[in-house]
């Protein structure tokens, strides 16, 4: 997984970060009252989105019983 605050990103990357697909982020997104435009997200948005949302944990720390494949 790439580093957070590292450039421009979809909401499909940002999604993969938080083991969701995009329609559930968006879903995460508008409950925490978080409206974007079409487009990439912002390092802005991104931190945003970290301080709302928490960072997400990588696939590799959670444990075995949470992993899912795709």
């Amino acid at each position: 997984m790439e580093n957070h605050y590292g450039g421009v990103k979809t909401k499909q990357q940002m999604a993969e970060e938080y083991g969701v697909c995009r329609k559930t982020f968006n879903k995460l997104l508008l409950k925490k009252n978080i409206r974007l435009g079409r487009g990439v997200i912002s390092p802005k948005d991104q931190l945003l989105i970290y301080t709302e949302l928490g960072n997400p944990v990588p696939l590799e720390k959670l444990p075995n019983i949470l992993k899912f494949s795709h």
